[in-house]
């Protein structure tokens, strides 16, 4: 296959061009600037065959013009780059939460031209359900517990909505997409390849746990793009 990853530089989305190019896949990196970009991840591999582009995720021109040619494109879109600068992308995505709704209406103008192309977007936790019909942004009390849990400000809850609104905006449309919510906790560690998926409902472990390392989310992205099980739908993952 042949797919654009967007966010190729970021904590998760590395780690899908990685697990892409370990299977064989030709892999579109994809980042704001990609002149500037010295370490590239997925390089040493020397499996599958990779190039680097750059893109403007919020300008449906800009997407357009890199989806020639793509089988698969998946959206890492995050405002600023956590992996390398965590309190620089929590307080942009804090000033403009929005941004992950524009986004998501560039990508699914981009695809009119190319309704062939599927799209995977790498979103959030809290649009997911604790339990049946409470969904934890909608709850300030659950959502400022989980952010203290996670070390993150409250007010990063207005991010968290607006991952909500980016989902919304997919679902209104008759695209190929997928939207991911990956579990509570996510962090760098080891590739097991053994994990559970869920629909729209947090996935945990034997002690309430909501957790996966970015290479296994990244294994579960790339499983998703070789055996489509949820077009038109959201999933989610945890041990």
């Amino acid at each position: 296959m042949h797919i654009g990853v967007i966010g190729a530089t970021g904590g998760i989305g590395s780690r899908v061009v990685t697990e892409a190019l370990g299977r064989g896949h030709r892999v579109t990196a994809l980042t704001r600037d990609a002149s500037l970009i010295s370490d590239k991840p997925g390089d040493v591999t020397g499996q599958g065959e990779i190039a680097w582009k750059s893109v403007d995720v919020l300008d449906a021109d800009s997407i357009a013009a890199i989806l020639p040619g793509l089988d698969l494109l998946i959206s890492g879109f995050q405002p600023g780059n956590a992996a390398k600068d965590l309190a620089g992308a929590v307080h942009r995505s804090i000033a403009e939460p929005t941004l992950f709704s524009t986004a998501a209406r560039a990508l699914l103008t981009a695809l009119e031209s190319h309704p062939r192309t599927r799209l995977v977007v790498i979103g959030g936790v809290g649009s997911l359900e604790v339990e049946p019909g409470r969904v934890l942004a909608d709850s300030d009390e659950l959502l400022h517990a989980t952010l203290d849990e996670l070390g993150l400000p409250r007010e990063y809850a207005a991010a968290v909505r607006g991952h909500r609104d980016a989902l919304n905006v997919l679902r209104t449309s008759n695209r190929r997409w997928t939207y991911f919510s990956p579990a509570k906790e996510i962090f760098p560690g080891e590739r097991t390849g053994r994990f559970r998926l869920g629909d729209d409902q947090l996935v945990v472990d034997a002690h309430g746990r909501s957790r996966i390392s970015m290479e296994d989310a990244a294994v579960a992205l790339v499983d998703e793009a070789e055996l489509p099980r949820y077009v038109q739908r959201r999933f989610t993952i945890g041990y």
